[in-house]
């Protein structure tokens, strides 16, 4: 694909503040669905395709972090500055569970079984929740080295991995012993961390540097200098064959895996580009910014000049109607309110 020919992306408003991370959910019996979390406290959840908004979950009081979906995507989580993580029913919009911490949530994770939520923070503990057992105290894992960053599941729920914010490397724990067993060294923090789609590669972001490393094996397997810091890079989940990275130079770029050769450079952002991933059948990708908006790309070139996804309801009480039936079936989301909370 000729450089010049990047696609035009689908520009989705909404939120107030910065974009911090996007969260895909796998592909449902309606389609799959895309989670965004914000500095203005109010995650968003949109039709995963068209971008089109279908709710907003109300009720942080601070920067909200971190997002996730479970497998079925019928519920949400979100870690906020506000000292709390969240679980949400995702077709009502709901707000299911508060679980307090005494510091700042910056990461949760649902496990692929949907039994069991992952938080970190600033306090630089671990913590599971049980979603069965929601009121049973969560199991806390063996203390961080630093305050955590991102975390994640793998081999099917019985290691996650973590990541720091004040230090570089990518620390393995062992689920049932709750000590960490590997650490994959970097030399800048890692502030993303992703595990591919067929658990094969950990993708991470630290400094101007982008790695592929084995999941099983842990060994690099490649390793790929930046013109730029990158904050985040996701990897294409159905052939493995294109890698996304985006950060301060406010672009998105497309790669190729084997070589590490730039295909693409999609420009429209208009501050520091946090957050990359791509849709579970890869055919686009989203990207969260420090503008305040997220913008679907297709991977291919586009034939159509920049669209914009209708935007979130005023307040008239009523979701935006969408030709979805996705959209449709999800009714009853609070709607935002006229004020903003504060960031916390």
């Amino acid at each position: 694909m000729d450089r010049k020919k990047a696609g035009v992306p689908l520009v989705c408003h909404g939120h107030s503040r910065p974009v911090v991370d996007l969260f895909y959910s796998p592909v449902t019996p309606d389609g799959c669905f895309l989670i965004s979390a914000s500095k203005d406290s109010n995650p968003m959840i949109r039709n995963g395709d068209t971008g089109d908004w279908i709710g907003t979950f109300e009720g942080h009081k601070g920067a909200v972090w971190s997002c996730c979906l479970d497998a079925n995507a019928l519920r949400a989580a979100s870690g906020s500055a506000d000292f709390s993580a969240k679980v949400w029913d995702a077709l009502t919009g709901e707000e299911l569970h508060s679980f307090e911490h005494k510091h700042i949530v910056r990461a949760c994770a649902f496990s692929e079984d949907t039994r069991l939520l992952l938080t970190g923070g600033l306090e630089k503990i671990l913590r599971i929740y049980d979603m069965n057992r929601p009121d049973a105290a969560p199991r806390e894992i063996d203390k961080s080295p630093g305050s955590v960053r991102t975390v994640a599941w793998l081999h099917s729920d019985q290691s996650i991995l973590s990541c720091c914010t004040d230090m570089g490397g990518v620390r393995l724990w062992d689920v049932r012993s709750g000590k960490i067993v590997q650490t994959l060294e970097t030399n800048a923090p890692v502030t993303s961390a992703e595990v591919s789609q067929d658990g094969r590669y950990i993708i991470t972001a630290d400094g101007s540097s982008v790695k592929f490393w084995d999941a099983n094996y842990f060994g690099l397997v490649k390793s790929y200098n930046m013109s730029c810091n990158v904050e985040s890079a996701s990897l294409e989940p159905k052939y493995g064959n294109k890698f996304i990275a985006g950060g301060e130079d406010m672009w998105v770029h497309v790669f190729d895996f084997f070589t590490g050769e730039e295909i693409t450079c999609n420009k429209g952002h208009h501050g520091p580009v946090h957050c990359v991933r791509f849709a579970p059948g890869g055919e686009s990708y989203a990207s969260g910014s420090e503008d305040g908006t997220i913008r679907i790309w297709q991977l291919g070139p586009a034939n159509s000049d920049e669209q914009e996804s209708p935007p979130p309801p005023d307040g008239s009480g009523k979701l935006k109607a969408t030709a979805s039936d996705a959209a449709r079936k999800i009714e009853g989301f609070h709607l935002p309110k006229d004020g903003q909370q504060p960031e916390g």
